[in-house]
């Protein structure tokens, strides 16, 4: 493929600015399709992005024959039954995160793109950007020694649209996002590790709704185990007080110790000994934008996505086993 026409299912808020413009930016690549369930929101993107067609039905823009890939940011509850459609029509498929509800529905997935030998990406961008690529850098040269173990931390107060118990927000119901913040947030760290480290053996967690605010889970603590041997326990909590917040991964190696931030891109700590050195790689302005340039390139055959379909997959198995959905 040279040229690749994305059409996108979906145009919620993360391609506002996150994704949607980095499609338009990257050489060989342009938006030609829009599609949401609501009519009036597909033909107001469209105009907002200039984006020259619009649409209210899915199977609309999945047969649109100018669209030859597909871009699916809707909740994770429609990500599979959209990604297998588009699948079945040849197109690859971009797909945001998680990348389905469960590790069931991801295994549906990735049969469809192997039964149809079509490529099957997964929204983890975190593998793509400078930030987190200084790290893997860091643990490849040996800067910290041999990993002992890691900790994961991440603590943050309830959103104000979490109170609204009548109409809560759809990432807090499992059957529409997989769980609750953790589903949504934890996919991050777990993929990033799993980029560093590798796939997880074995996983298992404790899990309870502390806040009473909604019914998915709100409080988390896991313990994993790599198939490196190396292990690392988490910690989330979506209902702290505002003085607890936390957004920490540590790195513990026989030489030092990493630290740096999932999300909010603190500058990234490198301890060995007494000699602290700090690194704060700038990342673009729409922060998908290094990863759709990877998936473009490889969909023109001049590169490789560090994400796909089973990678992502692997996340979502690590999660429902933290949750006690499955066991291995």
């Amino acid at each position: 493929m040279k040229e690749i026409n994305w059409g996108f299912i979906g145009c919620g808020e993360v391609t506002e600015l996150k994704s949607g413009p980095a499609f338009n930016k990257v050489e060989g690549s342009k938006v030609v399709a829009v599609m949401s369930k609501t009519a009036s929101k597909a033909e107001d993107y469209a105009h907002r992005h200039n984006i020259p067609k619009w649409y209210d039905k899915a199977e609309k823009l999945i047969s649109d024959p100018e669209v030859n890939a597909v871009y699916i940011a809707t909740p994770p509850k429609f990500h599979s039954s959209y990604a297998i459609d588009a699948m079945n029509e040849g197109k690859p498929v971009y797909v945001e995160k998680p990348m389905a509800v469960s590790y069931k529905e991801c295994q549906k997935m990735n049969d469809i793109a192997s039964r149809r030998k079509v490529p099957l990406f997964v929204a983890y961008y975190r593998r793509s950007l400078p930030y987190f690529l200084k790290v893997k850098e860091l643990i490849e040269k040996d800067v910290i020694g041999r990993i002992f173990c890691i900790d994961i931390r991440f603590w943050s107060t309830a959103r104000e649209e979490d109170y609204n118990t009548q109409n809560p927000p759809w990432r807090v119901i499992p059957e529409i996002s997989g769980g609750g913040y953790f589903y949504d947030m934890a996919c991050h760290q777990l993929d990033i590790l799993d980029y560093f480290f590798g796939p997880v053996k074995n996983a298992s967690g404790k899990y309870a709704n502390k806040g009473g605010l909604y019914d998915a889970e709100d409080t988390v603590s896991a313990s994993i185990e790599f198939e490196s041997g190396i292990i690392a326990t988490g910690s989330w909590c979506f209902v702290a007080e505002k003085i607890y917040k936390t957004d920490t991964i540590e790195i513990l190696g026989s030489k030092g110790k990493i630290i740096f931030s999932a999300f909010a891109f603190k500058p990234i700590v490198l301890v060995v000994k007494d000699i602290i050195t700090k690194y704060n790689p700038s990342n673009p302005a729409n922060i998908q934008f290094c990863l759709i340039k990877d998936v473009v390139e490889e969909l023109q055959g001049a590169g490789k996505s560090p994400s796909d379909g089973t990678s992502g997959a692997r996340t979502n198995k690590v999660m429902d086993m933290i949750l006690n959905k499955i066991t291995k």
